[in-house]
């Protein structure tokens, strides 16, 4: 996970998708935080940018690298 306060943030407030292998968190030049559902690009039944927080996913993957 990042150390930057904005990513921590969002992961920590995203329901399912904070701990998710296909989350995509994306921060923008004007300081805006987005997070996007990998998934999206394969399947169709998954929001690109799912309203959080998430609490029921059918793709919901944990991610090693979130504690």
């Amino acid at each position: 996970m990042s150390d930057v306060p904005e990513l921590t943030g969002i992961r920590a407030t995203a329901g399912l998708c904070g701990a998710c292998r296909h989350a995509i968190v994306r921060p923008t030049n004007r300081g805006t935080v987005y997070l996007r559902c990998g998934l999206a690009a394969l399947d169709d039944r998954f929001a690109k940018y799912p309203r959080l927080p998430v609490v029921r996913c059918a793709g919901y993957e944990p991610d090693r690298d979130v504690s």
